[in-house]
């Protein structure tokens, strides 16, 4: 659909590896994290952590994964993404399969579904709608891998050998556009029109939020003045939120719920999405301790509310008081000036906001096993 593109788009610098995470879906406590996914993962029928891993064990990819061990004891980021795959320490969770199928069952077959249709479910779930769940995280890794791909202008001898990282980039596009490809492919097998569409309009999101995010990359220097509140929620939506929203209402549509409980399933994605996305940000913020080295994205919400708080002119002169003798960012200094005004707080207050509007979309659902483990999901993202 849109390889060639989206892994172009895709492409970062060297220079900003530590600073943009690369998120399987992790979340702030790991011990409450752990249980609400273990939890979920029980209510579902099997982890489904390891969804795309029929993919990721087959044939061309086993022969993608002998030549990437040539990248070991370089920087390239595609290592480290592997690593995520691979070294699952249940602190990096996919998790936007096992929502959708949560979502699934705690809809549970419509009145309009016929009984013969119902005698396939599963634990309370169709099996189309578990192929979509795996079709998800296929498209999510797909982005992940991508994102593997590096800016060679940015090279360093530390980097690793030039011939190496060129490598990486060719196998994070060959790996990322066959699990893609995959994707599609499992997509067009759904047979329903509706559902096509829908994750079709969430692979474009995906397009266009990296591409408005690789616009803003000169804000890492402090040279441009970035983006407001509301341009900031709706670019992460597109980057961030988009596919899990779309999905979820595509889970309900594939069971032939009507479109109230697609707009509720949709809007659960949405605001759990936006929350995950607010409560990553604020990481760095709500855990650093004095003295310890911090780095986060000048892009992150915290930085996005303070700098709309304070206005640009004091932003600018606040950058380059943290900058130091070689020109880099101190960024303890900047972490303390923000600290010091009200864009913590107010991001704060717009992760509960986002998780409230989640458990208020999944209410309407009835009571269940599945219905509780999407509350307790929604109910950790406000946690720090």
């Amino acid at each position: 659909m849109f390889p060639a593109s989206w892994s172009r788009l895709c492409c970062r610098t060297l220079s900003s590896r530590g600073r943009r995470t690369l998120s399987l879906f992790s979340s702030s406590g790991p011990s409450n994290w752990s249980k609400v996914v273990s939890d979920a993962e029980k209510i579902v029928g099997y982890p489904t952590s390891f969804m795309s891993l029929r993919c990721l064990l087959s044939d061309e990819l086993s022969n993608v994964a002998m030549h990437v061990r040539k990248l070991v004891g370089t920087q390239h980021p595609l290592l480290s993404t592997a690593r995520g795959f691979v070294y699952d320490n249940r602190n990096n969770l996919q998790m936007r399969g096992v929502i959708v199928l949560l979502m699934s069952k705690a809809a549970g077959p419509s009145h309009a579904a016929s009984d013969l249709l119902a005698q396939d479910m599963v634990s309370g779930i169709y099996p189309s709608q578990r192929n979509l769940a795996e079709i998800t995280e296929l498209i999510h890794t797909a982005f992940l891998v991508h994102r593997g791909i590096v800016d060679l202008k940015e090279w360093t001898v530390s980097d690793g050998p030039l011939k190496d990282m060129q490598f990486g980039n060719k196998m994070a596009v060959l790996s990322g556009d066959f699990l893609l490809a995959n994707a599609c492919t499992g997509l067009a097998q759904l047979n329903n029109t509706k559902v096509v569409e829908l994750i079709s309009s969430a692979i474009g999101d995906l397009v266009q939020g990296i591409y408005y995010e690789n616009s803003n990359n000169t804000e890492e220097n402090g040279l441009t003045d970035g983006v407001d509140v509301a341009t900031w929620e709706e670019q992460t939506f597109l980057s961030h939120g988009a596919l899990l929203a779309k999905s979820c209402q595509a889970a309900m549509e594939l069971a032939k719920h009507d479109k109230e409980s697609q707009r509720l399933a949709y809007k659960y994605g949405k605001h759990l999405s936006l929350g995950h996305k607010l409560n990553s940000d604020l990481q760095p913020f709500v855990k650093s301790s004095v003295g310890e080295p911090v780095s986060f994205s000048l892009s992150a919400a915290p930085v996005v509310f303070h700098r709309q708080i304070v206005g640009q002119e004091r932003w600018h002169q606040q950058l380059q008081q943290a900058k130091t003798q070689r020109n880099q960012l101190d960024y303890s200094k900047l972490l303390a000036a923000v600290k010091s005004e009200k864009g913590m707080s107010s991001a704060v207050d717009l992760c509960c906001y986002h998780g409230n509007k989640a458990l208020e979309a999944i209410q309407a659902f009835p009571s269940s096993d599945a219905r509780s483990a999407l509350e307790n999901i929604a109910s950790t993202i406000t946690k720090f």
